[in-house]
């Protein structure tokens, strides 16, 4: 029996994927080439999960030639498969980590900057100085 298809309206509610994204994913071949009905992409259930999984993908930050391997390893059935998803996974990690540190850092100035714009200490604006370089 051949499975039910719909069109890219009901994906994208399905998924909660913008229709422009869908398209977007296709076009860099995430998504393969629907087939059309006419003029209208179709789509069926194994597109539900693919960009579901996608769309969880992009939420965690992975990028898409990311996506496109771990879409790769989800498919193979190479023993070697959760092994080099893991790999990737833990360097996408320490990247979210460093990011992490560097949006601490981020913070603290922004904090201690802001802090000094309140204390009205100065006859220049603090956040104006960090911004320019100045070291007043």
């Amino acid at each position: 029996m051949e499975s039910p298809v719909f069109f890219i309206g009901e994906l994208s509610q399905r998924t909660g994927c913008h229709i422009e994204t869908i398209r977007y994913y296709e076009r860099v071949r995430l998504l393969p080439r629907a087939p059309r009905r006419g003029r209208y992409r179709t789509f069926s259930e194994p597109d539900v999960a693919r960009l579901h999984f996608i769309v969880r993908s992009r939420e965690l930050g992975f990028s898409l030639d990311e996506i496109r391997a771990l879409l790769v390893f989800a498919s193979s059935h190479d023993s070697n498969a959760c092994r080099e998803a893991q790999t990737l996974a833990a360097g996408h990690l320490a990247a979210v980590r460093t990011r992490l540190r560097d949006l601490q850092r981020m913070e603290k100035v922004l904090t201690e900057t802001i802090r000094r714009c309140d204390s009205r200490k100065t006859r220049h604006c603090p956040l104006i100085e960090v911004l320019s370089g100045d070291s007043r």
